[in-house]
């Protein structure tokens, strides 16, 4: 894993930083291809320069992020942002269900919207694949 993320990671309480690490993991298992660093000071997983997946630590949870996640269809994802964002929040390592999060990154890898474009499209965001 990028050391950057392992740096972030240490930086949390160490309920935050457990929940940090499983993601990473699974992240990285699932998405083994992906390039993976810190991006607008969060760690970000990238497939071809696009951004898939990454989290962040809010006031009262860990954020996990996916860019095209309104587009998986899955129940388990709340839309976030005025995009195709979609999120979940866990409080404790325990609510992270790795078989959901597998379904959710094999449809990160396979659903995507261009946000690597998006500036250049003045916010119009198109489908990828």
């Amino acid at each position: 894993m990028n050391p950057d993320i392992t740096a972030y990671n240490k930086t949390q309480t160490k309920t935050d930083e457990a929940i940090c690490n499983l993601l990473a993991q699974e992240i990285n298992i699932h998405l083994p291809q992906a390039e993976n660093k810190i991006w607008h000071r969060h760690p970000v997983w990238f497939l071809d320069g696009n951004p898939v997946v990454g989290y962040s630590k809010l006031k009262d949870s860990v954020r996990l992020l996916f860019w095209s996640g309104q587009s998986f269809g899955e129940p388990g994802l709340l839309p976030e942002g005025s995009f195709k964002a979609a999120e979940a929040r866990y409080i404790h390592e325990s609510e992270v269900n790795k078989k959901d999060l597998k379904r959710w990154l094999k449809k990160a890898a396979r659903i995507q919207w261009d946000y690597k474009n998006i500036v250049k499209r003045r916010g119009v965001l198109e489908r990828l694949k």
